[in-house]
């Protein structure tokens, strides 16, 4: 049977900024790698491109060893292509992908021997060793060594990471990106210092470092982390760098955070930080940020698509019910009335069922909020049908009985199938019986396939 229920919460969901993170090939923690990288590395090589070159059948092998996650057979494979066809136009980046699959593989050993890999092809093709993300890659690698106690590589990883805070970047900026990121695993209190230096500058070239920046100081705890994020987002001159620290404010809780994020909600001029300010408050869980959301809410001046959101994010919580269906009560506004049907609707039990319920056979209310509050009210999997089925003698408007009739199409229960089958074969509205025949006609129940038949043989 078709059901909509996923497709239509995905439409109505309020969607609020997160950054990619990369993980390289495949997915998950592997050794030398790690979920929080943030500087994105190729990924996959290319799809083949010579069929003429040698080395072509073994490139394609090497690729799908590497896709398939396959780090040791990946790393055999791309170095025997640069060594036994050293001409073939597969050679120069094959030095890369060995290199990447060496460092997957993990272990002291294994990174030294990708740091000389891409050494080598430096050597040999400068002009591939010279693209930004062989150099990022070479950072990660030496970021691994000075975990595990190289203390040569912490150095580099050190000095790479410090130039980011110094005028415009010569190299490319990825791989100061990478160095930051490196050095934020190996020692935090290094990290943290070069991190604010970074978020200080206010220079044009600096921007994306700032903005990723930013991602490395929410992963941190501590004071540090709340006063850059607080200082990012009320002082950067870039709106994306101050949208981030306001999204990651939703994981400080202090006073503090929650009077910046008021302020923001209420007089920022960028409608893009004041929704990241409505999902850090939700976010919050105090009764302050809980209070200060409602009170917005409650404000016939301010953005309907703001109170919307606001709406939204305290419906996601348990427990919000009373407040929510008092909140319609006092509300004329039909947009925001129809997100507070949505909220009731997702906080499940028979209480929100039966109030949707009660809604959809209010004659005051339009037919529009009728059939919405009898679509959200047929999605509850904890609410009888029995009761939903009962509605449709009660209800007299035809466009309701097609809704009832419609709810019942999206639900799985035999009584369900059986009501579509007793308004197939008894309403006496013809154009009823073709609705229910037409959605029986979209389930393999066996129950409606008989039906089917039995019509379809008169």
């Amino acid at each position: 049977m078709i059901t909509i229920t996923g497709i239509v919460t995905a439409l109505v969901l309020t969607t609020a900024w997160m950054p990619v993170q990369s993980t390289g090939v495949g997915s998950g923690q592997t050794p030398g790698g790690g979920p929080s990288e943030i500087v994105e590395l190729r990924h996959a090589p290319p799809a083949p491109w010579s069929a003429a070159d040698p080395a072509d059948s073994l490139y394609k092998e090497a690729r799908r060893a590497l896709n398939e996650e396959n780090w040791r057979k990946a790393a055999r494979l791309f170095r025997t292509i640069y060594s036994r066809y050293p001409k073939s136009e597969y050679a120069p980046d094959a030095y890369y992908w060995e290199a990447f699959a060496l460092r997957r593989m993990g272990g002291e050993r294994n990174l030294k021997r990708a740091l000389n890999t891409l050494a080598e092809q430096r050597r040999k093709f400068p002009e591939a060793a010279d693209k930004g993300d062989t150099q990022a890659l070479k950072t990660r690698i030496e970021g691994n060594l000075a975990q595990i106690g190289d203390a040569p590589a912490g150095e580099r990883v050190v000095s790479e990471a410090r130039s980011s805070t110094q005028g415009c970047p010569s190299r490319d900026e990825d791989t100061r990106l990478a160095a930051l990121q490196a050095l934020l695993n190996m020692n935090s209190a290094q990290a943290m210092p070069i991190l604010r230096k970074v978020l200080g500058r206010r220079d044009a070239c600096s921007v994306q470092l700032r903005r990723k920046a930013v991602f490395l100081v929410s992963q941190k705890s501590g004071a540090d982390r709340e006063k850059v994020l607080l200082n990012a987002a009320a002082n950067d001159p870039d709106l994306e760098v101050r949208e981030q620290a306001v999204f990651w404010l939703s994981q400080v809780h202090s006073d503090e955070a929650v009077s910046a994020l008021d302020s923001i909600l209420m007089s920022a001029e960028e409608r893009s930080l004041q929704e990241k300010a409505i999902f850090a408050l939700s976010q919050n869980g105090s009764d302050r940020a809980t209070r200060i959301l409602k009170e917005y809410v409650a404000r016939p001046d301010m953005p309907t698509e703001l109170r919307e959101r606001a709406i939204f994010w305290l419906g996601q919580r348990r427990g919000s019910l009373d407040y929510l269906t008092g909140l319609y009560e006092k509300i004329d506004n039909p947009d925001l009335k129809e997100k507070i049907i949505f909220s009731v609707s997702q906080q499940g039990g028979n209480r929100a069922g039966q109030w949707l319920l009660d809604l959809a056979l209010d004659r005051s209310e339009s037919i529009d909020t009728r059939k919405r509050a009898l679509f959200w009210a047929g999605q509850s999997k904890e609410l009888d049908f029995r009761k939903i089925r009962g509605l449709y003698s009660t209800l007299t408007e035809r466009e309701l009985r097609e809704q009832l009739i419609f709810v019942a199409s999206q639900r799985r229960e035999d009584e369900a199938i059986e009501f579509l089958i007793d308004v197939a074969r008894n309403d006496q509205d013809g154009r009823l019986r073709k609705k229910a025949i037409f959605w029986l006609g979209q389930t393999n129940n066996p129950k409606a396939v008989e039906f089917l038949m039995e019509i379809i043989d008169q």
